[in-house]
């Protein structure tokens, strides 16, 4: 079917037929309103509510993870080195082969 003349037709019915006594007054003013109303959505508003719920599990899992590491730290079984040291081991481990084959 046509969607012109489908169009056409139901605008005519729409014409024809008399509007009723108990639609109040400027309803679809106030339909049309609201309808315009919530087609906008902010989006910077909709991000920033995302960001300030997510804010507080992250601390959570923050304070969480420094407790376990500082629990796991005094708990380490006759490792004294301290990590300056265990880190330029861990660095310059390849280099010192490269000496020992010289």
């Amino acid at each position: 079917m046509n969607t012109l003349e489908l169009q056409k037709k139901l605008f005519a019915a729409a014409r024809s037929t008399p509007p009723r006594e108990d639609v109040p007054y400027a309803f679809e003013k106030r339909i049309m309103a609201r309808i315009t109303k919530e087609a906008l959505v902010d989006v910077w508003s909709l991000w920033g509510r995302l960001l300030w719920r997510a804010a507080a599990p992250c601390v959570g899992l923050t304070l969480a993870l420094t407790v376990w590491a500082m629990l796991s730290s005094h708990s380490a079984n006759g490792n004294t080195d301290n990590l300056a040291v265990a880190l330029e081991n861990q660095v310059m481990a390849p280099l010192a082969s490269l000496e020992e084959s010289w």
